[in-house]
């Protein structure tokens, strides 16, 4: 049985009509969320039949009845839970709200929003409010630099996948804008554009001496996504460690969870002001730097949590067309868990994620390295040693201070006989107490007593 619906899960026991409506509300939502289907209300698994075909069906629904498109926002993935087959629909924010059913339009009765967990109809100042504070500025809407573009290296990569770009393929993959021209999405994915992306390499922390400095743009950007991995992975040194557990291989860095953000930084750069991602390695980390900050409205513990909000989302389609990134938000998440939230950093006008490197270690570096281990847990164990001593000393210095109470003229071996000490061992207690201040005796040896000292 799985969790409760809330305000990002949404189950349904089967397919039903009002499936566009849920989508819609999750697309107008603040975080998106899931779906559901062959899933109870309370949770329990149930199941769907054919499951394949059931996902090419919502697919070719909601395509088809939801506006503006959203294409690039949605995946429908078959998952096998508890030994049954269910589908599940991941949703990400939508950047052209209000989104909407296609027969409703842009109305209170096909208009929705995530509340809790249901959807809500959304008012219409709201709807009006929210069309007019759009962002109408978008890659697809951009005009392209030059109409003369060409596509040859766009139609290898989906033909290697198992695709055929058809003479629509313009229209399907929303290269044009309004009227009728090729967009910034197509100039990006053009054989040749003026688009720089460079890789660049110092032999110092600091940016100041450059060793290397390799051009990987100016092509379509899958291509470029595949220079830049092709040359961290020539970059990724391999180290051979010996451990208790035999010989280890550690690479430099982590390359799939580079990759993921690479991918990251090329589908999310705002790429309005033509300025590229760049990356940078240096002798202690790999940084990679992508133009724009987090989207208005989604916060910083949104986006550690895997909120998805891709700021292109043509771009996004794309990539999940060459597999280049699978499900919304596990980027960023696989990243945290590999490495840590610190590798992100976030400045006034670009992200950055900069990777620490492992480093190459010598037989002596390593044996180093485990004499101060060794030598700084010596340290804590005779700290903690002298700790507890000290505390059984002052354990038995209240065992004194009791028998005395009950018995003044009690003898050195009296308290010997019954704190299973030494008499030479209480003396050396009694000494101490005389110095501190605790007790002293009064009278002689034979005839005095013992008066302890209330503070």
């Amino acid at each position: 049985m799985l969790e409760p619906e809330n305000d990002r899960i949404e189950y349904k026991e089967r397919l039903t009509d009002d499936l566009e409506k849920e989508v819609v509300a999750f697309l107008n939502s603040k975080e998106g969320g899931s779906i559901y289907i062959g899933v109870k209300k309370d949770g329990t698994i149930v199941g769907v039949e054919n499951c394949d075909e059931l996902q090419l069906k919502i697919k070719d629904r909601l395509i088809h009845n939801i506006c503006p498109n959203i294409l690039g926002l949605l995946d429908i993935i078959c998952e096998k839970i508890e030994e049954k087959f269910v589908i599940h629909l991941s949703i990400s924010v939508g950047s052209s709200k209000p989104y909407y059913i296609k027969s409703k339009g842009m109305s209170e009765s096909g208009c929705y929003v995530r509340i809790g967990s249901a959807a809500q109809p959304m008012d219409q100042t709201t709807i009006d409010v929210i069309y007019t504070n759009r962002t109408h500025t978008s890659l697809a809407s951009m005009k392209a630099p030059r109409q003369d573009l060409t596509f040859n290296q766009l139609r290898i990569y989906y033909e290697e996948h198992g695709k055929v770009l058809n003479e629509n393929f313009a229209k399907t993959l929303e290269f044009l804008t309004p009227n009728g021209e090729y967009n910034y999405v197509a100039y990006l994915c053009a054989d040749n554009n003026t688009l720089s992306v460079l890789f660049g390499k110092y032999d110092t922390i600091d940016r100041i001496h450059l060793v290397e400095n390799l051009e990987c743009g100016n092509c379509c950007i899958l291509r470029v996504a595949d220079r830049i991995l092709e040359k961290l992975k020539v970059e990724n040194k391999i180290f051979t460690r010996v451990t208790s557990k035999g010989r280890v291989e550690i690479p430099m860095y982590d390359m799939d969870i580079v990759k993921e953000a690479v991918t990251n930084a090329l589908i999310h750069t705002n790429y309005f002001y033509e300025n590229p991602p760049k990356f940078e390695l240096f002798p202690d980390r790999l940084e990679i730097t992508s133009m724009g900050r987090l989207p208005d409205g989604l916060s910083k513990e949104e986006f550690f949590t895997g909120v998805s909000y891709p700021r292109n989302r043509e771009l996004m389609r794309i990539f999940k067309d060459m597999k280049l990134v699978d499900h919304f938000g596990h980027g960023v998440r696989k990243i945290i868990q590999r490495y840590s939230r610190e590798v992100f950093i976030f400045l006034d006008n670009f992200i950055r994620v900069s990777f620490p490197l492992e480093k190459d270690e010598t037989a002596e570096q390593l044996a180093q390295k485990q004499r101060d281990e060794d030598r700084q847990m010596a340290t804590v164990v005779n700290v903690k040693s002298e700790e507890t001593r000290e505390e059984t000393r002052e354990e038995t210095r209240e065992e004194i201070l009791k028998l005395m109470l009950n018995n003044p003229k009690i003898t050195t071996k009296d308290m010997a006989k019954e704190l299973k000490l030494t008499p030479k061992g209480v003396e050396w207690h009694l000494s101490n107490m005389k110095k501190s201040g605790q007790i002293r005796h009064v009278g002689s040896t034979k005839a005095g007593y013992w008066e302890v000292i209330k503070k």
